[in-house]
């Protein structure tokens, strides 16, 4: 036997080296990003102030009462659709550029350089300023008498509607021309400014699509709108909490009274218990009361605040319907265009074969009278004059039978064409008031 024992193999150096699993990806850099700090801007709800701070994501769960998946809704590296969701005491939204958290005492917007955030901010400040300052001037009451959280959500929603309804305008003023120039004058310049269009008008189709529906489904749900009243659920916090120390203010009174008053196993109980214990049920069914009366109230203050914005915006999307009904029209007639351009050239091919066909009489009798043998015929003066004349008139005669036939047989349908015309350009100058072009 060998005396070489078995050494373990070392690893190479290929093996030895960490290679990454993700390319270009540090994982060490992805799991420390959720502890990063963000920056926020804060918006206070009593004097309307404004100022950037940085917090971390784990601070501002335990500061709002969020899970970790109503924060991932407001990162600026994700893509998530138009969401308005109610929690205990948060509002989170994410409408397009738009990204917060409401309370029921300040407002947290993602920092971001775009204008339309900053104009938020600006209109948000402007309403709280201008409110505080009607309370402090003791005039008339402000019509702008919502709660905080209510008119927070409101300046953000209306911003929204307003930038979706700036770009469907734009994309409108910008359509309408280059589609009646389509239909004027086919080109691929025209064809590839259509399409760069219609992938824009898809893209926000869908953005208003998504907008349009977390707000229809948040007037669907009383649930969520009633979630939704964080000022008034504080103000019940407060009111249970004074009214727990008065239950505990109560019970020890009655302790005492039933200390001090002997009780027979008999008689009823003394008359001060029985006091503190009506006193108790009736304050409890009250307060219940007035939370169902007030859930009420609120719901349909709130649910008239999302229909307003929710008739906006459905305007908006039936904009965008029939811009997109108007380019399927265009398509329509250019198709119609193209299959008229296809049959002419078919007609023009179908007219060849004919002619070539009476051409080729020409080379039967050509090749008859070419033979090598001897005609009489020619002999005659003027027999080759009359072949050409007769063989001529027959050629014309047979091309005026093919295309009375093909007249007969509706292959030439020259009316259709002319018909199609005159009811597409009807179809397309039919289009909506709001799309016309000065």
């Amino acid at each position: 036997m060998s005396e070489t024992a078995s050494k373990p193999r070392e690893p190479s150096a290929a093996s030895a080296s960490h290679l990454p699993i993700f390319q270009g990806m540090d994982l060490l850099e992805l799991k420390k990003r959720g502890q990063d700090l963000r920056s926020w801007i804060r918006v206070d709800a009593a004097t309307g102030s404004s100022q950037v701070i940085e917090v971390d994501k784990f601070t501002m769960m335990q500061r709002c009462d969020l899970p970790a998946r109503d924060l991932r809704l407001l990162d600026p590296l994700l893509v998530h659709p138009s969401t308005i969701l109610g929690r205990e005491r948060a509002i989170v939204i994410n409408l397009e550029q738009i990204r917060c958290i409401i309370t029921a005492d300040e407002v947290f917007i993602t920092d971001s350089p775009d204008v339309h955030v900053m104009q938020y901010v600006e209109k948000l400040q402007h309403r709280l300023t201008a409110q505080s300052g009607d309370v402090l001037t003791g005039g008339s009451t402000s019509p702008d008498d919502l709660p905080f959280e209510f008119r927070a959500l409101e300046t953000a929603i209306e911003a929204t509607c307003t930038f979706l309804d700036s770009q469907v305008a734009a994309l409108e003023s910008e359509a309408y021309p280059v589609l009646d120039e389509l239909t004027s004058k086919i080109s691929e310049f025209n064809l590839e400014h259509v399409r760069r269009l219609k992938r824009r008008l898809v893209a926000l189709t869908w953005r208003v699509q998504k907008a349009r529906d977390a707000i229809e489904q948040l007037m669907d749900d009383d649930g969520d709108m009633a979630e939704m009243y964080l000022t008034e659920k504080k103000r019940r916090k407060e009111a249970s909490f004074h009214g727990d120390q008065s239950i505990q203010g109560f019970d020890s009174i009655g302790a005492g009274v039933s200390g001090s008053v002997p009780v027979s196993p008999v008689c009823s109980p003394p008359e001060p218990q029985k006091l503190v214990e009506e006193t108790l049920i009736l304050a409890r069914s009250r307060q219940d009361n007035m939370k169902r009366s007030d859930n009420t109230e609120n719901v349909v203050e709130l649910e008239m605040l999302l229909e307003a914005y929710f008739v906006l915006i459905d305007g908006t999307l039936n904009k965008l319907t029939s811009l997109t009904e108007y380019i399927d029209d265009t398509e329509d007639f250019i198709n119609i265009q193209l299959d008229n351009v296809r049959n002419q050239l078919i007609q023009f091919e179908l007219l060849l074969t004919v002619a070539a066909f009476v051409i080729a009489i020409f080379g039967v009798v050509t090749g008859i009278f070419g033979m090598n043998f001897p005609v009489t015929l020619f002999q005659k003066s003027r027999a080759f004059q009359w072949v050409l004349i007769i063989t001529g008139v027959s050629g014309v005669v047979i091309f005026c039978s093919f295309l009375a036939y093909l007249r007969y047989r509706r292959l030439f349908p020259f009316h259709v064409r002319l018909r199609y015309r005159k009811w597409f350009l009807s179809a397309l100058s039919a289009r909506p008031p709001e799309a016309a072009i000065a």
